[in-house]
């Protein structure tokens, strides 16, 4: 992997482990890439690995407006979760089809990066 392509994936690690809204899934292969990073192991293993685990995370903008209208009432209350489901609203109309959160945006960006563009 060459310099401005690794540099990239290391910038994107940092940015999904510092999203509020990263799984623990999606943090842990994050976590997963430094500590492979530290140790020496193979870069493009390495990504090859976590490309792979985020690849299968995605949130669809249904899968967002569903938590946004149930289970983010309990977790973020309730006016926090009005917002949400009204931002939801809004991307889907405007044609979105993937939650827009930071650890979802690293993750689909990461992955076209890499030639795996979500669809």
């Amino acid at each position: 992997m060459d310099k401005e392509l690794f540099d990239y994936t290391a910038q994107k690690v940092e940015e999904l482990l510092a999203a509020p809204s990263s799984s623990q899934t999606t943090r842990a292969a994050a976590q997963g890439w430094k500590d492979a990073i530290a140790a020496g192991e193979d870069a493009d293993a390495a990504t090859k690995k976590l490309l792979d685990a985020i690849d299968e995370h995605h949130t669809t903008i249904d899968e967002l407006i569903a938590f946004a209208s149930g289970a983010a009432k309990d977790v973020m209350g309730e006016e926090v979760a009005a917002g949400m489901l009204a931002h939801a609203q809004e991307i889907k109309a405007q044609g979105a089809k993937y939650c827009d959160c930071a650890a979802c945006t690293a993750t689909h960006e990461l992955l076209a990066k890499h030639g795996r563009p979500v669809l």
